[in-house]
């Protein structure tokens, strides 16, 4: 594992601002691990850290409202036209919008912000490839109307609320054109600068950025959003939750994020702190990497995994308020969501179906986080496993360390989570059911699961346009992922985090990325 030692210059910002025992009056303090983050570019950032700093760094053409999230809310675009084909949108710019740098937004920058991630194609571009969009044809589907009008359009058989909720999405986040190539390298669109600088309109912007150390944010007074109430964000990259926990109940940070049960149980009744549990769109799995041998590859073990996994005892006694139990790849609260459990913890049971596959001294090595909870969850499984006489070696790692095996197929199992992307079912169908064999990374593709047919039932339901066909196709999905694939899908997870009581205005929604600090005051 490799060790993080701070920087100077990481260490000289916290003291800074972490001189007294109550926070500066101007400055949100946050105490979170930040060891999943790798860059601060939309086009790349696909991790809690990054995801929820960008609905404060930038804005996109639409965003959910985070009350709401079904309902899109014109943000950079004031209004939208389908084209009469139903493969085109034209958006209305909001007139005076500007960046942070004092830019003004324009087409150009529409055009720039979502061709970059094509072109560039890292992890989060296949939100936008869904389009039919390519590195060699995307400029021409994206098109400048006039100074005020920008025309987006696509190849696929999708239909228009369709393309709106992608470009909902962190991904498409605008970016300001001249800012990013005043600070391009060898053709990158500013890429390597973004990673740890910022050219938004959102109401903060980037003022300095030590990976898996420390975040700091600054007031943009000009963001089309309204000038933000507090001037600073500083985010710590406290790995221990323990750490966290004492940080805010001696009043030295404002939220400590991600808590774990026991955490939450320690503040309960302490002077001056509150704690919340909020719903996330995000689920807790196990997943087998089924090309690295046969016997990952073999149903039988995905199916007796399935009775081992100790669902309620993970839920209700472990981690008490963390989460509830979920086994289907929808969320609680999207469109078509199946809520039904019918998996048990049933070791016997499990033992039954390995002995009919003549599968004997089944063992597998299980990468995760050694954050909490994952590390924990690993922990329970290698011994509710252990009774079904399925032996499991638990790797924990940093988060960005696992993510990179996993996407390299370097890995036997992870328990891992997955969060929507943006408010719509395909979000998780198109991860959990799809594998386009073109290299897109989905989790299908990281399980190396090959599956022609529920690929087509996903792009099938992305094209239809009435609500009760889609919620049908959806849960018909469900029930076969549900019943075979190389993933065990337990849990729905509620962040448990805690604030200072001092604090209002925090609002935090159901997908990751739905963080806001701009009307947050002390």
């Amino acid at each position: 594992m490799k060790k993080i030692i701070p920087s100077l210059l990481a260490l000289s910002l916290v003291a800074a601002f972490s001189a007294q025992a109550a926070t500066p009056k101007d400055t949100l303090v946050i105490a979170q691990s930040t060891d999943d983050a790798d860059s601060f570019d939309p086009a790349q950032g696909f991790e809690l850290t990054t995801v929820q700093a960008f609905t404060n760094i930038y804005q996109r053409l639409v965003q959910s409202d985070p009350t709401n999230p079904t309902d899109l809310k014109p943000t950079l675009a004031t209004s939208w036209t389908p084209g009469s084909d139903n493969r085109s949108l034209t958006f209305e710019l909001r007139k005076g919008a500007q960046f942070a740098s004092g830019n003004p937004l324009r087409p150009e920058d529409v055009i720039f912000s979502l061709g970059r991630v094509v072109k560039l194609n890292l992890d989060p571009s296949f939100i936008l490839t869904q389009l039919g969009w390519n590195k060699d044809n995307v400029d021409t589907f994206l098109k400048k109307v006039d100074d005020n009008h920008v025309q987006i359009s696509w190849s696929a058989n999708v239909s228009p609320a369709y393309v709106l909720s992608l470009l909902s999405a962190p991904v498409s986040s605008i970016v300001d054109e001249k800012t990013a190539q005043a600070n391009a390298k060898n053709g990158d669109f500013g890429h390597a600068w973004l990673g740890t600088n910022s050219a938004g309109s959102g109401p903060y912007q980037i003022r300095k950025v030590v990976l898996h150390e420390v975040v700091l944010l600054t007031a943009n007074p000009t963001s089309p959003a309204g000038a933000p109430k507090l001037k600073n964000i500083l985010i710590k990259n406290v790995p221990e939750p323990a750490a966290r926990r004492l940080l805010l109940e001696q009043g030295d940070v404002d939220i400590a994020r991600n808590l774990g049960a026991d955490q939450i149980a320690a503040l309960k009744g302490k002077t001056g702190v509150k704690t919340e549990a909020i719903p996330m769109a995000s689920l807790y799995y196990i997943q087998f990497n089924v090309g690295e041998n046969p016997v990952l590859k073999n149903p039988a073990l995905w199916e007796a995994a399935r009775y081992l996994f100790d669902y309620k005892g993970i839920a209700n006694d472990l981690l008490k308020g963390q989460f509830e139990v979920h086994q289907t790849f929808l969320p609680k609260g999207f469109l078509g969501a199946l809520n039904d459990t019918p998996y048990t913890y049933d070791p016997e049971k499990a033992k039954a179906i390995l002995k009919k596959a003549g599968l004997t001294n089944v063992s597998f090595k299980l990468s995760t986080s050694n954050q909490p909870p994952y590390l924990d969850i690993a922990q329970a499984l290698q011994g509710s496993f252990a009774k079904g006489g399925v032996k499991v070696e638990v790797q924990p790692g940093l988060s960005s360390e696992v993510s990179t095996r996993v996407k390299a197929h370097q890995y036997e199992a992870t328990l891992n989570a997955w969060g929507a992307d943006y408010f719509d079912p395909n979000t998780n169908a198109a991860s959990f059911a799809y594998n386009p064999e073109d290299g897109s990374k989905t989790i299908a593709y990281r399980s190396d699961w090959h599956i022609p047919e529920l690929s087509k039932q996903t792009l099938a339901a992305t094209a239809e346009a009435d609500s009760n066909k889609r919620v049908e196709l959806y849960q018909a999905m469900q029930r076969e992922v549900l019943k075979n694939s190389p993933y065990v899908i337990g849990l729905q997870a509620r962040n448990l985090i805690a604030l200072r009581d001092n604090l209002k205005g925090y609002v935090q929604g159901i997908n990751p990325d739905m963080v806001y600090y701009s009307q947050v005051s002390k």
